[in-house]
């Protein structure tokens, strides 16, 4: 046969049988994110495994390819000489199978194939109903959504592990990522229903908002850096008097009257405007931002991933009058229709 003649084949005989026998792929994908985390209870929870489970198959990798792959380095966990070695031959392995899925999902045209679409937690308020309308449109594609805080995600985008990403704030110092504002974000402050800023008629100063109780997002939040961007220019100390990790504690945290806060208006979308929270009346707010699809520029997007990229990005005018007829107030303000006009 001419495929046997071919010299780039590589024989079976070649093949390490050791790493066929005593080895299996989801041990390569556990190493690997072991590897690009620099933690097993991380890898652990992006793969939704107990962390038991990743020692052990770990070990399990380590005494079949006969060196230790990790060590631990202070509280990261870094790869041994052999560990990088594999970690390099891994990466490849997953690239040519990511190319070979790509390659069968264009094959068989968008009506079948598998879309990974990784989201800042925040973006997990729009991301559902965008994912629903495109499963509408196209059923027989598989979709997948991965929720994590942005540095997260900026690193699995960084590592190609998803095939788009949804962040509310492009990392500026990434040149080759490529992004797309396909939805408005507006950044609104709310305080509990009961709280005397609600309903007051002249609008709260910067400088009253820097001096109240103030509930942030952790470090590394995009919604965070805004806002202590704003008061840095204004020459304002904001009295932050706690910081959470998820816009749902934060909303329970006002709701008790521990302060206010500074969310997306999407994240009060499912309670509505008579939901246990309220929207301030503030100057310099709404701080209308834009939500953008995203990807590395190197990436290859499969004929899936262009397609929802733009289904996402003709998604918006649905996005807009959805947030223009629940809070005209809010977007009249902000001015929504002038911001979508210049993206």
């Amino acid at each position: 046969m001419e495929f046997d003649n071919n010299p780039l084949i590589t024989s079976a005989v070649e093949i390490p049988e050791y790493i066929i026998r005593h080895t299996t792929l989801r041990q390569f994908q556990i190493f690997e994110a072991i590897v690009r985390l620099g933690s097993f209870t991380r890898a652990a929870e992006e793969l939704f495994l107990t962390q038991p489970t990743v020692s052990m198959q770990t070990k399990k990798l380590s005494d079949s390819i006969g060196l230790p792959l990790l060590e631990q380095v202070g509280r990261r966990v870094q790869p041994t000489e052999a560990g990088r070695e594999l970690y390099t031959s891994v990466r490849t392995i997953f690239q040519t199978l990511s190319n070979v899925e790509m390659a069968v999902s264009d094959l068989k045209g968008v009506r079948r194939g598998r879309l990974r679409l990784g989201v800042v937690t925040t973006a997990k308020y729009i991301a559902p109903r965008l994912m629903g309308g495109f499963s509408d449109e196209y059923p027989g594609v598989e979709l997948a959504l991965k929720v994590s805080n942005r540095e997260r995600v900026v690193d699995r985008m960084l590592n190609g592990v998803d095939d788009l990403y949804i962040m509310g704030q492009v990392p500026s110092d990434l040149t080759e990522i490529e992004s797309h504002p396909f939805a408005p974000n507006p950044l609104v402050v709310i305080a509990s229903r009961d709280h005397p800023w609600v309903g007051r008629k002249e609008p709260v100063t910067i400088e009253e908002l820097a001096e109240h109780p103030l509930i942030l997002r952790e470090t590394g939040s995009g919604i965070r850096d805004t806002v202590l961007r704003l008061f840095e220019e204004k020459g304002l100390r904001p009295n932050v008097r706690m910081e959470m990790g998820s816009n749902e504690a934060i909303k329970h945290a006002v709701v008790a009257g521990l302060g206010v806060s500074v969310i997306s208006l999407h994240t009060i979308t499912l309670e509505g405007p008579k939901g246990p929270v309220a929207i301030v009346d503030v100057e310099q707010f709404p701080i209308m931002k834009q939500w953008f699809i995203a990807y590395p520029k190197s990436k290859d997007l499969s004929l899936v991933a262009k397609t929802f990229l733009e289904y996402a990005i003709n998604y918006e005018a649905s996005m807009r009058k959805t947030l223009m007829n629940a809070w005209p107030m809010v977007c009249e303000k902000g001015k929504l229709d002038d911001l979508m006009e210049v993206k």
